[in-house]
């Protein structure tokens, strides 16, 4: 690690506070760290430090001295304390103290309102990052409680998810299920998503699927999928996509296991997924774009190919 440095040493005339308030405000906005009173210190391979051209001329023109220079520390002790200058911490932990009481707060909010929260808690974490020259636990912590919240507000959408069904998982013959109609609640989101996507790629391949408004609107003799009542739902901790996987002998697929780490998390929460954030990103996109079910499910399909594909290359190569 660099125990590089760009320091702006400046002064200030005393009599102008206007000056003085308009540089201290661009120092702090790129993030400097303070050594001591007229020495602010960057990382040298932060993109702000060409920031300190500007702020060098400003100060000239207002008739005070500045002057970069290039600091060169010596030994660990050194670095180690200009590194704490840096410290972001106490900024993530007030965004998780704000992004916590959000968590609170979202039945009484809607979900309108919460995604206007999320995006405005999003953009706050963006802040920090983009001056967070060191990161560490603290900025894993904050995105791990965005991802929670984000999965949270998806749920507001979802509030007629399946109960938990008890019983047993049982071991169904895939030959058995070929040329069915598969029917599942409309506007379909990442579980359904990933089960349509597994029941056509590995189970079903002639599947015909239909989109209810409730159960008692699935048609007679299709089988129901993630919705209360349906013959593949959510059991015990299992959400639909993995409830499939059991019931077809597709659990001892590690690249589909993977992926149903991803479909968990991202369907009722649990342990974070580094993968899940970005798949539910693209997956926003296509149902951003998606004229109808069947299109979205189409075009989810090409997406979860491209995972699937991803993590059996990962398998391979290890």
């Amino acid at each position: 690690m660099t125990k590089t440095f760009t320091a702006l040493v400046l002064s200030l005339p005393s009599k102008d506070k206007t000056v003085r308030m308009r540089i201290w405000r661009a120092l702090h906005g790129i993030g400097c760290g303070v050594l001591r009173d007229g020495v602010y210190v960057l990382p040298a391979g932060a993109a702000q430090v060409s920031d300190f051209v500007d702020l060098e001329s400003g100060v000239k023109a207002a008739g005070g001295f500045a002057m970069t220079v290039e600091l060169n520390l010596k030994t660990s002790a050194q670095f180690d304390r200009v590194r704490k200058l840096f410290d972001r911490t106490g900024a993530y932990a007030s965004l998780i103290a704000r992004v916590n009481a959000a968590q609170k707060s979202l039945t009484r909010l809607g979900q309108p309102r919460a995604d206007t929260l999320v995006k405005r808690l999003r953009r706050s974490f963006q802040e920090i990052v983009e001056t967070d020259f060191y990161p560490g636990q603290a900025n894993r912590q904050a995105q791990d409680a965005l991802a929670g919240l984000e999965s949270a507000v998806q749920r507001l959408v979802s509030l007629d998810e399946p109960r938990k069904a008890k019983g047993r998982i049982r071991r169904l013959d895939p030959v058995k299920h070929q040329g069915r109609v598969w029917a599942t609640r409309k506007n379909p989101w990442v579980d359904r998503l990933a089960s349509a996507w597994l029941i056509r790629r590995f189970i079903d391949r002639k599947a015909r699927f239909r989109w209810i408004d409730n159960p008692k609107g699935r048609p007679r003799g299709a089988l129901g999928f993630d919705f209360d009542g349906a013959h593949f739902t959510h059991v015990g901790n299992r959400v639909t996509f993995e409830v499939l996987l059991a019931s077809f002998g597709l659990d001892g697929d590690p690249a589909l296991n993977q992926l149903a780490a991803i479909v968990h998390f991202l369907d009722i929460g649990g342990i974070p997924v580094d993968d899940a954030k970005g798949l539910e990103t693209i997956l926003r996109g296509a149902r951003d774009k998606a004229r109808s079910d069947n299109d979205l499910v189409v075009a989810a399909a090409r997406i979860f190919d491209h995972v699937y594909s991803a993590y059996r290359g990962t398998e391979r190569a290890a």
